[in-house]
């Protein structure tokens, strides 16, 4: 049976299929196995749930998508983050299957791994089992994180040994077809004082309908390692997106994480940042934009485990016509992380009266030796700023694209890579029209 003939939906007997065509290491099987029992047990969400009560997904059918079908297109759309920069690796994909990957060779003799996860699970399985979904995101935690441990296919690993520094970033490509599945799965894992950066696009061809993305993120941090992180999300208008992302920071560890969350018909998405070594520090940027009836949810943690941790958070959120944003944010410190310095910040600016956003930041304190403040502002365009923008010769549309670029400018300044900051204005850009 090949890949092009599974059944449609995910149900068991498409399971059984996926599973049949797999050459995988056996403890690899077995978890997926154990995911898709967990599926099968569990309802989906609803908004009588805590964590979806803001979110409905009754629109969603499972049963109306199916596994990637192999084609020989190869076809994909302009990598934006790339431009101008000059790159130790490139790994491109579409509707979860690595279609090209390159790698720098001083790279690769330093004993660096980037490309197809699932076949670098074959090649390295005793390197990558402790990290792979046990570590980070908990395959068993929700119907969707369950789902996705079940089926993930194609995806991308980067391992960096001890010691190695890359000075030019990566960059993967992630494309989606109309009506197809992405179920990509990324592993990162940088091991003592590495560093690296890692600039990773997803984006729907041309024309693209609809789609379903149920993809994770884990992220593996040793001491005293930095590791910097972009992620622009512009799935089509007709995609559903879900996706859990974790990354754990070790002793002294350093992350930046940048995410650009402007496509999708809805998004729901789990963030989490774990520092679980003394003075760890996490900086985590948000830039998102909303339009016509799109609905993004994305729920933050800043959760320190350990001593002397640092996190700031800072996501800034635009919205127009008849879109909704939610975002939940929680700053949790165990009782083990006294000398904590938690921060945590989300800015709204509503383009029409008709979008809506959801502001609700927390704090979860079990230590007594602690900084931590969080805080949220919802706000229309200030007329007489668009005003004064009139009277310099603007007119009403570059006044607002204007202001709406100013509202992002303090995400902005905290991105090193001027080519990522040019690129999430311009995308932004595109989308500003005039209002009333």
């Amino acid at each position: 049976m090949s890949q092009s003939t599974l059944a449609t939906g995910f149900n068991q007997e498409s399971f059984d299929a996926f599973i049949a065509l797999r050459d995988e290491p056996s403890w690899l099987t077995d978890l997926r196995n154990s995911a898709w029992k967990r599926y099968c047990s569990l309802p989906m969400p609803s908004q009588r749930d805590e964590e979806w009560m803001r979110t409905d997904i009754r629109l969603l059918h499972l049963d109306r998508f199916s596994l990637p079908v192999e084609t020989d297109d190869v076809t994909l759309p302009t990598a934006v983050l790339r431009e101008g920069v000059t790159l130790s690796g490139m790994l491109a994909m579409k509707d979860s299957r690595v279609i090209a990957a390159e790698l720098d060779e001083q790279a690769g003799a330093q004993g660096v791994l980037f490309g197809n996860l699932e076949t670098m699970v074959r090649e390295h399985a005793d390197l990558l089992r402790p990290h792979l979904l046990s570590r980070a995101v908990d395959p068993l935690q929700d119907k969707f994180s369950a789902l996705h441990a079940a089926f993930w296919t194609g995806g991308t690993l980067l391992y960096v040994p001890r010691g190695v520094v890359l000075e030019n970033p990566l960059c993967t490509l992630t494309a989606l077809s109309e009506g197809q599945v992405d179920l990509g799965h990324t592993l990162v894992v940088l091991e003592e004082g590495a560093e690296a950066t890692l600039l990773s696009e997803s984006h729907s061809m041309p024309d693209c309908e609809s789609g379903f993305h149920c993809g994770a993120v884990e992220m593996l941090l040793a001491p005293e390692s930095r590791f910097r992180y972009v992620n622009l999300q512009e799935w089509g208008r007709g995609v559903w997106h879900f996706s859990h992302q974790k990354a754990l920071l070790d002793r002294d560890a350093s992350l930046q994480w940048t995410i650009g969350a402007l496509g999708s018909r809805l998004s729901k998405v789990n963030q989490h940042v774990a520092l679980v070594g003394e003075g760890a520090d996490a900086q985590v940027n948000g830039i998102m934009f909303s339009e016509g009836r799109q609905h993004l949810c994305y729920h933050t943690l800043q959760h320190h485990e350990a001593p002397s941790c640092h996190s700031d958070l800072l996501y800034k959120s635009a919205l127009q016509d008849d879109s909704r944003i939610v975002w939940r944010g929680m700053i949790k410190v165990d009782p083990l992380g006294q000398k904590t310095n938690g921060y945590q910040r989300n800015d709204n600016l509503i383009l029409d009266s008709s979008a809506r956003a959801d502001s609700i930041p927390g704090l979860e304190i079990e230590a007594d030796d602690v900084r931590c403040t969080h805080g949220a502002t919802s706000g229309r365009v200030d007329d007489e700023m668009i005003y004064y923008c009139q009277t310099r010769g603007l007119t009403r549309e570059e006044a607002i694209r204007l202001i709406v670029s100013g509202f992002f400018q303090q995400v902005s300044d905290r991105i090193p890579l001027e080519n990522v900051r040019t690129a999430l204005g311009d995308a932004i850009g595109r989308r500003i029209r005039e209002y009333e």
